[in-house]
């Protein structure tokens, strides 16, 4: 029997989280044994055992914007060098055919495949295309340790290709695989916006799923829904994430704005939530994100039948076809933002329309089983991920 080792950064359960237990179903239904590597135990966890994955718990250092400096870098090698003993005996002990590191963010992980003598695949979810160019090339460096690096959007791959050409060959786009219902699966809800028109009787509920973080661009969204109530519509916003450890800064921004007179009892934020218990009670998704190398969230909106404003940026531009499945708007634009959402709410029936043309575009290009067999042909039948000699 095969087996494939994925390690990964976090135990929560965001995109790149929720992209991780794709995966490990996608090689499970191909026959392999899957060994998940996590920093820690959780609900992430749980996930994977229920795909039929093993987790084993290891906590290896993990790339922050915090590090990118000479001090913060020097740091950072420390912590690696300390922990590729154990990261390269964990290797050696499960013995895989193939090796995942599911994020651009914990290079340590490419080192130790190496080292153990496994030729590893990086699936970046990453795409700073906006960094300097010396930026780029250095997240991007590690790539060269990888066999095949997975990218979610030809947006991430053109940021990769851009700071390393070399990596043009080994690089290939899969878009990630969107269950439409929370805990897997294609069956999608029930299609259709709701039908809020911004009276004192009947609010309009926007939602913005996604993390606090200014990448998100959740103050977008609170500038955008306060232009919509100074021009006398009732516009309801509930933010559903939570926040980075060290942008506490942001999320304490955000609460202030919420409180000033325009906003006052109009936004909500709810911290981590089930994004399909809101969406059922959203008529407006928007997803304002400055940077989002793909955008699950965008995905999951359209596949739950509601009409969506994305940024056109990067990946949204790659899901959201404008005026088609829904509206996409220049990035950290509130003006634009609030534009489009007055449109959807000015015309019920072509909010309705692009919703449901979404649904159908969504569960076509973006569905579960299309992922999972794509990444369990690239691990498993394939075998990309071949043994080399050690290192040393």
């Amino acid at each position: 029997m095969t087996t494939v080792l994925l390690a990964h950064a976090s135990v929560e359960l965001y995109g790149s989280d929720l992209q991780l237990v794709e995966t490990a179903a996608g090689c499970v239904e191909v026959g392999a044994d899957v060994v998940v590597v996590l920093p820690g135990d959780g609900p992430l966890a749980e996930l994977l055992r229920g795909v039929g994955a093993r987790v084993e718990v290891l906590d290896a250092p993990v790339l922050r914007k915090a590090h990118l400096t000479p001090r913060g870098i020097v740091g950072l090698g420390v912590r690696t060098l300390r922990a590729l003993g154990p990261m390269v005996r964990l290797i050696r002990r499960v013995q895989p055919d193939a090796v995942l590191v599911n994020t651009l963010t914990i290079p340590a992980w490419l080192v130790a495949a190496r080292l153990a003598g496994v030729a590893p695949v990086c699936h970046v979810h990453e795409a700073e295309a906006d960094a300097p160019w010396i930026l780029r090339v250095g997240l991007a460096a590690p790539l060269l340790l990888a066999r095949d690096v997975v990218v979610n959007s030809t947006a991430a791959r053109d940021v990769v290709v851009s700071a390393l050409p070399v990596l043009r060959q080994r690089t290939r786009v899969v878009y990630n695989g969107v269950p439409a219902l929370a805990g897997g699966g294609d069956a999608a809800p029930s299609p259709g916006a709701n039908t809020g028109t911004g009276s004192a009787s009947d609010p309009v509920r926007v939602v913005l799923v996604g993390r606090l973080s200014p990448r998100k661009g959740n103050d977008v969204a609170l500038e955008a829904v306060a232009l919509l109530r100074r021009a006398g519509r009732d516009v309801r916003l509930t933010l559903c994430g939570s926040v980075f450890a060290g942008y506490e800064w942001f999320e304490e921004q955000l609460r202030a704005r919420a409180d000033e007179a325009d906003l006052a009892g109009a936004v909500q934020l709810v911290g981590y939530a089930d994004p399909w218990e809101w969406f059922a009670r959203a008529d407006v998704v928007v997803v304002p994100s400055r940077v989002e190398p793909f955008g699950n969230v965008a995905v999951q909106a359209m596949l739950a039948g509601r009409p969506v404003v994305a940024s056109r940026t990067q990946g949204l531009a790659e899901i959201v076809r404008d005026g088609e499945t829904g509206l996409l708007v220049p990035p950290d634009d509130p003006a634009a933002l609030a534009g489009a959402v007055a449109e959807l709410i000015d015309d019920p029936v072509r909010a309705s329309a692009l919703a449901e043309a979404g649904r159908l575009d969504a569960a076509e290009r973006f569905g579960v089983q299309r992922y999972r067999a794509q990444m369990g042909r690239l691990l498993v039948v394939r075998r990309a991920v071949v043994r080399v000699a050690p290192e040393g």
